[in-house]
């Protein structure tokens, strides 16, 4: 990364105001009184912070309020709460932090000595404004909120600077150590949204001009890889993304910036908002402030909001409403104001039936039970197959176990509490306890907790597993994960076995009578790093499954009868079951070495469709690939080619039928798929690295030896050339495709699997891309295309599988399936007149003559060609040949009947 100008550096005053930055607007509503709006530049120390500042009404002395934004975002996505916070007559400034929006400087994780300084430096101007009210010179009566990046740094103010009297954190991390690599496992989903998201081109590094301009080192890719990261954040990320596990410097550096490094010092008082769907910043966070805070002496509040960081309802009107009153009664020293109660959780009330939307109901007490429960009212529930379990960590860690999924689980992370949830383990890969249906229904609140015996067979006696609890239906189908969370675990020094205690994620769940808890503890899952080596691993269970309630949290009536939303949900659990519905794998057969050389035979095929008994997505499908071909698929709309390819690469189990690859059955997980590489719908590149460092940190993730890549000569097939040192956010389509491609070729794999390759591209780079495929399958591998561009397929490939309906048509090379037709091609040793080819056109049995690109194209009508040959040569035409000719097109449409790829 580069070091800032000297100029910025030397910038050592607390706080200037920049001359003639500030700009006073009104800000438009329909209710009085308007608010007023100054936005400000302010030098800070290394960078210039973009501001605004919010009052309404006359110059009575009122409190302030500091409201920060979220990571990724700026101070603009909190405009509406600082209005509304002004109305209710504070002074509200808001501001957007380094390296975000139009403020410059470089993200540093909240850093006590720039991120947490600057807010340091905004509390002595606000210090300074007329109209805010102070406790002493100096001092002014604060506030500070924010979600997320803001709410951390609410509570590092707190602990950083004295003067600030009261915090509002919402969904936010305690320890940010603890979030990104729990229990020492890498959080790496996580991780590299936060990474990718620092490095967005954005801000003011990108607007021509006007005030808060970032300087030429400060703007998005100035940098390097790094982008607007400091260096040391940056070395972090990457050296931990590369080895997959979190190292001890690593941890000192984001402990060093997290709020509980200050715990100890934060004495005010504090309404913590946290997620209950949030993979990011669970509820445990929550917890850790709740009693650090409470420990000093602080009044506090805790809330568990519905939604959180993978989606769901943030119930933001409710909870600024409840942050408004927070500060009533703590800022303006309003002993009537309402703060709610010292704890309370939102609930599901059933589904809205014109919408569909998820209601809630809030349930409350006058204390908080922490995430053990209430004294006294855990559950002990004893787990049936206690005899230990063997299964397996696999090779590359894939395919991984899926709990949630940043930015998609949302709502199935809400609606879990409905009964509708989507999760998957990897049979052969978890191992699984089952206690005993329930007598009563349960509402569990807080973390259940149990004790395992854990044993490794990996080279280090360490194993990374992914504890989980499914409340499963009384007919064991209905398998929900309560807000898709899982809690990972490392445990070291498990070659001889050791017993570990596992406190299970957070939640706050009812379990109905006649279901029953499960206890899965899975090798991998797709949000983590697992390691690459494939182990083997047994557990055993030493304890009970303890459960905490906390039959003191009353829910609110339901504002709905049953009625109003059981019909929607109904819905709802037909469509989770139907793509929760899954055939266990049954044991691999044995290798068939008479295949050994056979790239893919596929034999008998067949898939129905859910919960079909006569639906066919594909049906008894067979065909073989040999060495060295480039098979076109090809199909409607509807044909099976997308099931046919999930099959091959092991995604989904077929009913019945076989795949082999090699001579090997495949499986998912099967050890054979390490000579298949695949490109679906485009791959996921870190932006602010070079083409070569995402295939080379992709490489290195796999656990792969890197003499094994062969990398140079995957980027010579795909042709990249010098672009591969650019950062990746500066390609086109065309070369993030081709670097895509690349990366499957990685390894330089047998078989090569590319759907709908040139989607997106213009002609020139489909010809690119039409080379890197016949060039990879030069040297003897085989390539399988699903493609629509019939076009490119009759130029690309070699042979070709119809299909329709799940069926098969026609399999065989491109010029035989062509051939056939009633089209000849007449190619000539010299051009004919034109009173000859009217001739030609007008006999017997001749359908039309007409010119073309090297010939004639002669359309039969009765005649075959012996005849066409006898006329043409009765007429001196100066024949040189006669062959079929047809299009690829005209070939499919008649196959399946005119419909279309």
């Amino acid at each position: 990364m580069q070091l800032r100008l000297p100029r910025w550096a030397a910038v050592t005053a607390a706080l200037a105001v920049l001359t003639g930055a500030g700009t006073w607007t009104a800000v438009a509503t329909d209710e009085p009184p308007p608010v007023d709006r100054a936005d400000r530049v302010l030098d800070m120390p290394g960078a210039r912070i973009d501001t605004s500042y919010y009052t309404s009404g006359g110059d009575e002395k009122r409190p302030a309020v500091l409201l920060g934004h979220g990571f990724g975002g700026s101070k603009d996505d909190v405009q509406a709460q600082a209005e509304r916070l002004a109305r209710d007559g504070y002074a509200v400034l808001t501001w957007s932090a380094r390296g975000f929006g139009a403020s410059s400087g470089q993200i540093g994780l909240n850093d006590p000595d720039h991120e947490v300084k600057d807010v340091q430096r905004l509390v002595d101007w606000l210090a300074r404004q007329p109209e805010v009210l102070l406790d002493k010179d100096g001092d002014p009566r604060v506030g500070v909120t924010g979600a997320s990046y803001g709410g951390a740094v609410s509570l590092l103010a707190a602990g950083y600077d004295s003067r600030v009297d009261a915090i509002a954190p919402q969904i936010t991390y305690w320890n940010l150590a603890d979030a990104l690599f729990p229990n020492g496992v890498f959080k790496k989903l996580w991780a590299g949204i936060f990474f990718s998201a620092g490095n967005q081109p954005g801000g003011a590094g990108d607007r021509p001009g006007g005030e808060g301009r970032q300087p030429a080192a400060d703007r998005p890719g100035a940098n390097g890889p790094c982008g607007r990261f400091t260096p040391e954040l940056c070395s972090l990320y990457q050296r931990v993304a590369v080895s997959g596990r979190p190292d001890a410097a690593a941890r000192t550096l984001l402990e060093a910036r997290s709020p509980s490094a200050v715990g100890e010092r934060i004495k005010v008082p504090a309404l913590i908002v946290q997620g209950q769907t949030d993979s990011l910043f669970p509820l445990g966070h929550a917890d850790a402030m709740a009693k650090a805070i409470s420990a000093n002496g602080a009044p506090v509040a805790v809330d568990w909001i519905a939604g959180g960081h993978d989606g769901g309802n943030r119930e933001t009107e409710r909870v600024e409403a409840r942050i408004s009153g927070w500060f009533d009664r703590h800022l303006k020293r309003d002993a009537g104001a309402d703060t709610g109660p010292a704890f309370r959780v939102s609930r599901a009330g059933g589904v809205d039936s014109t919408d569909g939307q998820a209601q809630l109901r809030g349930a409350g007490s006058d204390h908080y039970p922490g995430l053990s429960g209430d004294a006294g009212d855990a559950l002990s529930l004893p787990l049936g197959g206690g005899r230990p379990q063997p299964f397996a960590n696999p090779a590359g860690a894939g395919p991984p176990a899926i709990s949630a999924v940043p930015g998609v689980g949302g709502g199935l992370s809400q609606l879990s509490s409905l009964g509708v949830g989507l999760s998957l383990d990897f049979p052969g890969q978890h191992a699984r306890f089952a206690a005993e249906p329930l007598a009563e229904p349960v509402r569990i609140t807080g973390s259940p907790t149990v004790r395992v015996k854990v044993t490794s067979d990996s080279a280090d006696g360490s194993a990374v597993l992914f504890a989980k609890v499914y409340d499963v239906g009384a007919d064991g189908r209905g398998q929900v994960l309560p807000s898709q969370l899982v809690t990972p675990v490392r445990v070291e020094d498990a070659g001889k076995g050791r017993s570990v205690e596992l406190t299970l994620p957070a939640i706050d769940h009812e379990i109905e009578a006649g279901h029953r808890l499960v206890l899965v503890l899975s090798a991998t899952d797709l949000g983590y790093a697992s390691p690459a080596a494939p182990a083997g691993y047994t557990v055993a269970v030493e304890s009970p499954l303890t459960v905490p309630t906390a039959p003191a949290v009353d829910t609110q009536a339901a504002v709905l009868p049953w009625w109003v939303w059981g019909l929607p949900l109904a819905g709802a659990l037909i469509a989770g079951a139907l793509l929760l519905t899954a055939r266990r794998r049954t044991a691999a057969p044995a290798p068939d070495p008479a295949l050994a050389a056979v790239p893919l035979q596929i034999t008998g095929l067949t898939k129905k469709y859910a919960k079909s008994s006569d639906r066919y997505a594909v049906r008894d499908l067979s065909f073989r690939v040999e060495q060295g071909q480039v098979l076109g698929l090809l199909g409607p709309n509807g044909a099976g080619k997308t099931t046919t390819l999930r099959m091959l690469m092991g995604l989904i189990s077929p009913d019945a039928g076989e795949i082999r690859v090699f001579g090997q059955a495949i499986r998912p997980g099967a050890p054979v798929l390490s000579r298949v590489g695949a490109f679906v719908e485009g791959a996921g590149f870190l932006p602010h690295l070079s083409g070569r460092d995402n295939l080379e940190l992709y490489w290195k993730a796999t656990g792969r030896p890197a003499e094994d890549a062969h990398i140079e000569e995957a980027l010579e097939i795909a042709g990249l050339g010098d672009a591969l040192a650019r950062a990746v956010r500066t390609y086109s389509q065309g070369m993030r495709q081709r670097l895509a491609i690349a990366q499957a070729m990685l390894g330089l794999p047998d078989l090569l699997i590319l759907d709908e390759p040139t989607n997106g591209l213009d002609p020139p780079q489909i010809r690119e891309m039409r080379d890197v495929m016949i060039r990879y399958a030069a040297e003897g591998r085989t390539v399988i295309v699903s493609s629509h561009l019939l076009s490119e397929v009759e130029q690309s490939c070699t042979h070709l599988v119809v299909m329709d309906r799940g069926r098969l048509v026609q399999a065989g090379p491109v010029g035989e399936i062509t051939g056939a037709g009633d089209t000849l091609l007449v190619t000539l040793g010299d051009t004919v007149p034109d009173p000859l080819v009217e001739k030609i056109d007008a006999l017997p049995g001749i359908g039309s003559a007409v010119r073309t690109e090297g010939g004639l194209l002669v359309r039969l009508d009765g005649a075959d060609a012996t005849v066409l040959i006898g006329e043409l040569v009765r007429l001196d035409v100066p024949v040189t040949g006669v062959g079929p000719h047809r299009r690829l097109e005209d070939a499919f449409l008649t196959l399946i009947g005119g419909g279309s790829a």
